[in-house]
């Protein structure tokens, strides 16, 4: 119980800090008089660091067994990093300070969620128990955060969020001790990789990713355009995270019933609709709350089955460099291709053809599904670690 505090602990001001970041930057970055395009650029700079950067914190954490000094030092890094806001102005200086605040915030998650599953020691329908205190955090933060911007200039963000980078960092400080070894042999996960089910599940995650792109980086923008107030925008947020939290309470029983394959396919078949609703239909309050809830299923579900399989199809003391490679290829690169993508579209297609995209994305991760990711084997790791 101890060890499910501090890491629920940890989940919670990290994903509270996403909360308030990711929500409310982009209206930042707005009154600070940049474009669409250069806001989608910077919003996908998290994204281009998560691709290229925690593949390599995984290696040097499996390899030396030194997640959990590598897990602090990214707290305390970004922390020190992100005061550089303070001091920029325009395009130029807003991407400076965001490739170094990423470079080292994007080294957390992969490691804390190896160390999790280490500590669930194959338990991983009990992930979701834990994880579902990063929601609780974001769920408070961005109603929280909402209301405080509300009739306040959107530079008193930054404070809010060296807060809660103050509690990641603090919580970094408590967490358990990682009891996997490091790895003996550094290519041990290369043949596994490789396989046509572990390539297509990677593949169709770089589409859900891409596919959230444009909500991520202009869902606040596009509800404010719609007349939405901005504690209306957090409580919007929340909705859906809400709904992840019950997501999460419910997968253990949910993956006992349902295998992998099915819930996967399910996920992304509900993406398709959600997208829709959201560039053509979020003028109706009803149908908004309908696509927010279905974020349950669209990242909640999902996430969830993604890092379920991976757990099962690779070693303990594979963790971290799989999750790393799991995190990089769908919220690092296909977050960055959906972030960027919408950035071009945005002010010259529109709201609806940018979420019509994301949708489109959507059915192609259905169909890799569909073809070629076969169900999970229960049981242990088709890889052994190497004596």
């Amino acid at each position: 119980m101890s060890a499910y505090w501090r890491l629920s602990g940890w989940y919670f001001f990290y994903f509270a800090y996403i909360g308030g970041f990711s929500s409310f930057f982009t209206l930042y970055l707005q009154q600070r008089s940049l474009n669409a395009w250069e806001i989608g650029v910077l919003m996908s700079v998290t994204q281009l660091m998560r691709m290229v950067a925690p593949t390599g914190w995984g290696w040097l954490a499996d390899r030396y067994g030194c997640r959990d000094a590598l897990v602090r030092a990214s707290a305390f890094l970004t922390l020190a990093g992100f005061t550089g806001f303070y001091l920029v102005d325009g395009f130029a200086g807003h991407l400076a300070v965001m490739v170094l605040v990423s470079a080292f915030w994007s080294a957390a998650l992969p490691l804390v969620e190896a160390k999790t599953l280490d500590a669930l020691r194959g338990r991983v329908e009990g992930y979701g128990r834990i994880r579902l205190w990063g929601s609780v955090g974001f769920i408070v933060a961005v109603i929280g955060v909402g209301a405080w911007l509300e009739g306040r200039s959107m530079g008193s963000l930054l404070p809010v969020c060296l807060i809660l980078l103050t509690g990641i960092a603090g919580a970094a400080l408590s967490l358990p001790p990682s009891t996997v070894p490091r790895a003996r042999v550094e290519s041990a996960s290369g043949p596994a990789l490789g396989r046509e089910r572990v390539l297509a599940l990677l593949a169709a995650c770089f589409l859900m990713a891409a596919a959230h792109g444009a909500l991520y980086v202009f869902l606040s923008i596009h509800l404010v355009d719609l007349g939405y107030g901005k504690v209306q925008v957090g409580v919007l947020w929340s909705i859906g995270v809400v709904a992840e939290i019950l997501v999460f309470l419910a997968m253990p029983p949910l993956l006992r019933r349902w295998s992998l394959r099915a819930v996967l396919v399910g996920c992304f078949s509900v993406a398709v609709v959600r997208f829709l609703i959201i560039g053509w239909l979020a003028d109706s309050a009803v149908l908004l709350v309908l696509a927010q809830l279905m974020h349950a299923v669209t990242f909640g579900a999902y996430h969830a089955s993604a890092v379920a399989a991976l757990n099962r199809w690779f070693p303990a003391s594979h963790q971290a460099r799989v999750q790393a490679i799991y995190g990089s290829v769908s919220f690092g690169a296909g977050g960055m291709a959906g972030g960027l993508l919408a950035g071009a579209t945005w002010e010259t297609l529109g709201a609806g053809i940018t979420f019509t995209i994301a949708a489109g994305f959507a059915a192609l991760g259905l169909v890799l599904v569909l073809r070629h990711v076969g169900e999970p084997a229960n049981g242990p790791p088709e890889v052994a670690a190497t004596p």
